[in-house]
This record gives C-alpha cells, structure tokens and sequence, in this order.
C-alpha cells in the first residue's frame, strides 16, 4: 500500500473554505477513484487552521492517477488562495495497518 500524508496550513478566516476545497476532492475520490482505498481528512483540534490528510493506495499507479486527476488540479488552483505556506507531503510505503 502506498500512502501520502499531507500538512495543510490555511490562511486566517480560510478555514471553512478550504475544508470545503479538501471535501470536494474526498467526493471525487469516493465517486472515481476505486484504486484509492482511504482518503480521510483531518482538522487540527488545538489549531483549525491546520488539516491533515491521509490517503492510502493500492498502487503506485493508483496514486499517480489521483495525483494527476482533474479534482486535485481543481483543489490547488482554488486552494493556493486559501493557503498558509507550502503543503508538507510525505510519500510512504505502509508497513503496517489495522484492518
């Protein structure tokens, strides 16, 4: 399995709409991406500004595909105005999971 964490800061007052850019993209996964196992998305209890996303993959084929889908191009052209400071992405390969 493949997986990619990644850290989203949004920019002051952005919260809400950069939540509701990372949900957008959460629905396009559901709808047309069987190949992307989870795509969960996370918002910072002690600090809102902060998202975290966690998606995992069945292959690294399947990350590519959603990588290079129209919804996460649709995510950062909308988001780049939303955001505070770069994503932090980590690529992993899972070495363990609950099932």
């Amino acid at each position: 399995m493949i997986t990619i964490t990644a850290i989203i800061r949004a920019k002051p007052g952005q919260q809400d709409a950069l939540a509701d850019a990372l949900k957008a993209v959460a629905r396009s996964v559901a709808e047309d991406e069987p190949d992307t196992v989870g795509f969960f998305i996370s918002q910072d209890m002690d600090d809102p500004m902060i998202f975290t996303t966690y998606e995992r993959f069945v292959s690294a084929e399947a990350k590519d595909a959603h990588n290079g889908s129209e919804a996460v191009a649709a995510f950062f052209a909308q988001a780049h105005a939303l955001m505070h400071g770069p994503t932090i992405l980590h690529t992993c390969t899972e070495i363990s999971a609950k099932s």
